[in-house]
This record gives structure tokens, sequence and C-alpha cells, in this order.
């Protein structure tokens, strides 16, 4: 039986007495990649900051690696676990290289500096997140793209065991979205990251993480694989949109197909729409046969 990487049993985060998370029970085993999914104000950010010790719960217990994270010393939690956040908040000049030298500090003595092997780390962390080519340059200068590739390099230099990104797609064209959760896959798959992400986008997080947690009002209302989550029923449900749930032609995972605007009328459940094998969504209007 797999040991949990993070839990949280039964916790409550309120922001000016309303609350943002009530009573939240997950657990993440090693080795998942979980994505967590819901609307705007629904907890998502807030679980995060959780998990990272930078909020403290009105109630209930967090574990990392099943030991208490109040007595957990913040040199040790940075070694076990890295966060990209949605909006990082080092505006300062540095370097790319010198960002994710910040990376390593966890692992490098007070006394003698980084070794040979920590600037090894660093430049792989580089290479892999594609920032390679901008090592000297500021980060101040650099698109919004390319900023959050430099920042999630700087996560991989921590070597965590446990990863927390908050949107990591955001700001990122179509290309780099694939590549980097093409890589965050291999280093949850080969190296056994548990990497718990926050997603916007319902098809990603499908075709990416292996299980999902959707979450309303602060609880969590379904949490299992791709399929048993992203039902027509409990998107609609949760963000108040129709839509059709199909299947990826190529992986077979759940895609969710918006209906625009003036589309109010077509049926969505599935029995009431196909997708073609070349990917075509053929929908079927209320009353046809």
């Amino acid at each position: 039986m797999a040991t949990n990487m993070l839990s949280l049993q039964d916790v409550s985060v309120s922001y000016g007495g309303k609350p943002a998370l009530e009573n939240m029970t997950i657990e993440v085993a090693q080795g998942e990649f979980v994505g967590i999914l819901g609307p705007n104000g629904c907890g998502k950010t807030t679980l995060l900051r959780v998990a990272t010790g930078t909020l403290i719960p009105e109630t209930g217990e967090i574990r990392i690696e099943s030991r208490d994270l109040r007595l957990i010393a913040r040199r040790q939690l940075a070694r076990t676990v890295a966060c990209l956040p949605q909006h990082p908040a080092v505006d300062l000049a540095f370097t790319v290289y010198e960002l994710v030298l910040m990376g390593r500090s966890p692992h490098v003595s007070r006394i003698g500096g980084e070794t040979k092997r920590d600037l090894e780390i660093v430049e792989r962390a580089m290479a892999q997140a594609d920032v390679l080519h901008l090592a000297e340059r500021p980060i101040t200068e650099l698109s919004g793209g390319e900023r959050q590739r430099a920042y999630l390099a700087m996560c991989l230099a921590q070597e965590p065991r446990l990863l927390l990104l908050d949107e990591p797609t955001n700001h990122l064209d179509l290309r780099h979205q694939l590549s980097l959760l093409d890589l965050i896959v291999t280093l949850n798959r080969q190296a056994r990251m548990t990497v718990i992400a926050v997603f916007h986008d319902l098809n990603l997080a499908a075709e990416y993480c292996n299980r999902l947690v959707l979450l309303h009002a602060g609880r969590v209302v379904a949490a299992g694989t791709p399929g048993n989550v992203l039902t027509t029923e409990m998107i609609q449900n949760v963000y108040e949109v129709p839509v059709l749930v199909a299947r990826n032609p190529f992986s077979g995972s759940p895609q969710i197909v918006l209906a625009p605007r003036g589309h109010a009328g077509v049926a969505l459940s599935g029995s009431c729409n196909r997708l073609l094998p070349g990917g075509q969504v053929v929908l079927r209007h209320k009353g046809e046969r």
C-alpha cells in the first residue's frame, strides 16, 4: 500500500469570516499526479498555501510523509516540497541563473557554499525547463512564459519529492504548455516525484493527471479518475455552463466541449451525442432522434 505524501484531515480556513476551506480531507499517495479543479474562489490556491505551511488552518491537521507539518523545520520542508505559485513575487533583476541557484538554498552548506554537484543540478534544471539559453538574462526582461519556466527551473533545482503547481501553464503558449506537462509527467513517473497541480484547463488536467479532485465552495465534491470526475452533470452543476463531455480520439481521455452562446437548447447528455473516429463531435438537438 502506497504511503501518503500529503494528508489533509478536516482542514478549515476562512478569510474575514467567510469560509475558504470547510472540513477538507484529501490524501495524496507518493508518486501520484493529482489535478485540483474548480471555479474561481473555490479554495484551490488556499489548499496549496495550507500544504506548504504558509497558511495556518483554523482547524485540522496537515501531514507530509506522515509527519505533522507543524513539526517540520522550514529548511527541511524546503528539501521535500517545492511550490510554483500562480504569481511569483520576485521582481528584482536577478538573472535566470541566480534565480534557479536559489532553489539549491535548502541543500547548500552554510559554511562551504555550493558544490560542483549543486551547480550541475542547477544547469540540469534550466535545461529541463528550457531556459538554459536565458541563463544570463534578468528575470525582469523575460516574457510571462519565459519567467514561468524560469521559476519552474528553480523548483526543480530543489529536487523536491512533492511539487505543488498553481496553474503551471499560465502564460505559456500551446507548445510550452505541452512540453512543460510532458516534463512533469516524466519526473512523476521516472523520479517518482509526487505532483499536485491546480488547473483551470479541464482538458489538460484530464490528459495529464491520473487523479482529479474537484472543489466547489471550499469542499471536495468529486475525486477520482478523470473519467469519473469530469462528467457532464458534474461540470454543469459546478461551473454552471452547458457542456458536452466527449472522448479524446487519441488517448480516450474525457474532453470538455463548450456549448457556445445561443446553443442552450442542445441536449448535452452523453447518450444524445457521439464522437466520430476523426474526432468530430456530432450534437443532436432536443427532440432529434
